[in-house]
């Protein structure tokens, strides 16, 4: 699959990049600040290491909840980039002056897993309506999508008014994955990225008919507008080599 096309403002942007890029070859190699949704930590390391050997440029990764990072951003923290866990932030970044319209773009679909460290665990919903287990992990629903997803999730079964008691709530999705690998929860809704590696465990990745899609997308803030290692990355994110990366790690990508 491909990605969308993106609009013409953001092309020009790109373009711009590449050509002083052109001209003035490795010289030219700086530095972007992004601030990275928890979920697409791993990803992101490989695409900024592919990033630095593609360009010369350096992405520096502030990683969290896409709450408290856009928070962050709105305190004019000195990001470049928010590559969020939602749709919502980037359009927001925008309407409120702090990213600069015409690019944002969907880098990638997130998927929400039922995961367990224990191999018989995890069977499919039904480990959720036998309640067998005394604690689950969930981000936080108010400022992580895939918290979100996974109230979403188990209110479409009908099982949320039951598990509730038993929720422990992560501040992203990378404490929640914390909460599941040192058994603090025995089980946790967590994203297939933080799991792909490994077929260790028991696991279910939930219908994604049951939430809505976690279409995660990307924004140039206005920090980084002439910033052109900005602007690169911004056009190697959307790129073949990212691309591969974004797939890699079990996310989905717009067509």
């Amino acid at each position: 699959m491909v990605f969308m096309r993106f609009p013409a403002r953001f092309a020009q942007f790109a373009a711009a990049a590449a050509f002083a890029a052109m001209i003035a070859g490795p010289a030219a190699a700086g530095t972007v600040n992004v601030a990275v949704a928890a979920n697409f930590t791993d990803a992101a390391n490989e695409i900024a290491a592919l990033f630095k050997a593609s360009t010369g440029h350096d992405a520096v990764l502030s990683f969290g909840a896409t709450g408290a990072l856009y928070t962050q951003i709105t305190q004019a923290a000195p990001f470049d980039i928010l590559l969020s866990a939602d749709n919502e932030r980037p359009a927001l970044a925008v309407t409120e002056g702090h990213g600069v319209a015409g690019t944002v773009f969907p880098y990638a679909i997130g998927k929400v897993v039922l995961y367990s460290t224990a191999p018989a665990l995890v069977t499919g919903e039904e480990t959720l309506r036998a309640g067998a287990f005394s604690h689950i992990a969930i981000a936080n629903p108010a400022t992580a999508p895939y918290g979100r997803a996974a109230v979403e999730a188990m209110t479409a079964l009908g099982v949320y008014d039951a598990v509730a008691p038993k929720i422990v709530q992560g501040e992203n999705i990378t404490q929640t994955f914390q909460f599941v690998e040192t058994g603090n929860a025995e089980l946790g809704f967590v994203a297939l990225s933080q799991i792909i590696a490994t077929d260790a465990g028991s696991r279910w990745q939930v219908p994604e008919e049951l939430y809505e899609p976690i279409r995660q997308d990307a924004v140039l803030l206005v920090h980084g507008a002439n910033n052109e290692a900005a602007l690169a990355f911004m056009d190697f994110l959307r790129g073949p080599e990212a691309n591969a990366v974004i797939e890699k790690f079990g996310y989905g990508t717009m067509e």
